[in-house]
């Protein structure tokens, strides 16, 4: 179990840092000091690696969400938070790892979109009852039809035809974007919050 998460750690790192195509197998085996032979008792082949990072990523991913939700003293914390973390990932990410995964292995990059978007609906609509709860977003929003919105509108982001890396940071990109929806979602008592204990625009370029 210990070789295999320093395998799946590893090669995160490696893809995020390389680019997924241009990192062999060889490649990983000589970073972790292993032969290819324990490599392939661990992972069927490149494709079975790749599907293996994805989930365990997800994973975290989704206990990195918990954690900031627990975390935070209300709603719109609770949402620039998760807007922080992402713009944080998103910055991490290198430009051809998405190309890579979305050419060369649909099936894997299939797997994570429908996860991501199970789980960013869930956690933004929660977000979303949250807030209205609490009298920080509008009472007269579909908590439904804005995460949905909100999940659709993040797939533009990476979307190469719409946002070409060569004049857009992906940070800065995920910046506006939040921007714009909590603007869209606050109620009178959420902005008058954001003014007297917030500064919105510096938090997210942090």
């Amino acid at each position: 179990m210990e070789t295999k998460e320093k395998i799946l750690s590893k090669s995160e790192a490696l893809f995020l840092r390389y680019g997924i195509r241009s990192v062999t197998m060889d490649d990983i085996a000589r970073e972790l000091g292993i032969s290819k032979k324990t490599l392939y008792q661990i992972v069927d082949n490149k494709a079975d690696l790749i599907k293996k990072v994805l989930l365990k990523y997800i994973e975290e991913e989704r206990s990195s969400m918990l954690e900031i939700i627990q975390s935070s003293g209300n709603a719109i914390e609770e949402m620039l938070n998760i807007g922080q973390h992402i713009t944080q990932v998103l910055r991490k990410l290198k430009p051809t790892t998405l190309f890579d995964l979305q050419k060369y292995y649909p099936e894997s990059w299939q797997m994570v979109r429908a996860l991501n978007q199970e789980h960013v609906y869930s956690v933004i609509r929660q977000n979303l009852e949250k807030g209205i709860s609490q009298a920080f977003y509008r009472s007269n929003l579909n908590a439904d039809i804005i995460a949905r919105l909100y999940v659709g509108k993040t797939h533009y982001l990476v979307n190469e035809d719409f946002f070409p890396l060569r004049n857009y940071e992906r940070g800065e990109l995920y910046r506006e974007f939040i921007l714009y929806h909590m603007h869209g979602i606050l109620s009178e008592k959420g902005r008058e919050w954001i003014r007297t204990h917030h500064c919105m625009e510096s938090k997210s370029k942090n």
